[in-house]
């Protein structure tokens, strides 16, 4: 049987690393406004045009998740479809799949089959994510016990992020536009972890070695010994990289992967922000 991984654009992946050739990836993408102008979240889009576009414009700008109408549209009836989406307390993107999974179930004709797998955070766990997918697919596990363990996998998961950039916050009203300046000018960064699939922040830091040493520090609160990472990072890999080396100097048994964010995550982490998620 075929299987279909499809995932919404809060994955930064745009093709995973490993897939055998009865496993197909699929992206749905977000849409992003600022001012004016819609910016669709897929392969075309440049990304430091949407982070300038953010940079310059003074109001509140907003993002837009994918339609039933376009997850479904990436579904083959004859074949295994397994729905990957940010956290459903973070945007509709998850009820928006489930619509589409009633919509295959009343129009499908075929032998295949549908799910929507929750990510619990966004970005890098998703990667996280479809990587055990495709590991259990390929260790040649049922459709019922590909989902039920890679949702066991996803609880397990633990993120961290940090933000070196407040302007959305400012725009949306959620900071203070003097303590969004000076938090900016005293080098401030915020670093805040996945809670219950939300965001929330911990702790208000000064300086790039602060920032790491606290991110490794909430790593170490979630009793993680070594495993798998992946750090997002938008506009910033040399920090991404210096975070990676200090992961590794602490749990050298530890598979790392830096990657740059795509629109949505660039438009969540703001230009110099990281995410990690760890299991």
């Amino acid at each position: 049987m075929k299987w279909n991984i499809i995932a919404d654009s809060s994955c930064d992946l745009f093709k995973p690393e490993t897939l055998t050739d009865n496993i197909n990836y699929l992206s749905v993408p977000f849409f992003i406004n600022i001012e004016a102008k819609e910016y669709m979240d897929d392969e075309k889009l440049d990304t430091s045009e949407l982070v300038t576009a953010m940079k310059e414009s003074k109001k509140a700008s907003s993002t837009a998740c994918p339609s039933p109408e376009a997850w479904f549209e990436k579904m083959d009836k004859d074949a295994y479809n397994i729905l990957v989406t940010i956290s459903k307390n973070l945007s509709g993107s998850y009820n928006s799949a489930l619509i589409a999974t009633q919509m295959f179930n009343e129009n499908g004709s075929g032998e295949g089959k549908v799910a929507v797998v929750d990510g619990h955070a966004t970005g890098p766990a998703a990667v996280l994510a479809i990587r055990k997918l495709t590991q259990l697919i390929s260790e040649g596990f049922e459709f019922e016990e590909v989902v039920s363990k890679t949702e066991v996998y996803i609880k397990g998961m633990n993120t961290v992020f940090a933000l070196s950039c407040f302007d959305n916050l400012i725009k949306a009203g959620r900071m203070g536009k003097l303590a969004g300046v000076l938090a900016a000018s005293l080098d401030f960064r915020g670093v805040g972890v996945e809670d219950d699939g939300r965001i929330k922040f911990k702790a208000k830091v000064r300086g790039k070695k602060k920032m790491i040493e606290t991110m490794i520090d909430v790593m170490r609160e979630n009793n993680f010994g070594g495993g798998e990472v992946v750090i997002s990072h938008c506009y910033n890999e040399a920090l991404a990289q210096k975070l990676s080396e200090e992961i590794k100097s602490v749990w050298d048994d530890t598979e790392i992967t830096v990657m740059p964010t795509r629109g949505l995550n660039s438009y969540y982490a703001e230009k110099g922000g990281l995410i990690v998620s760890y299991r």
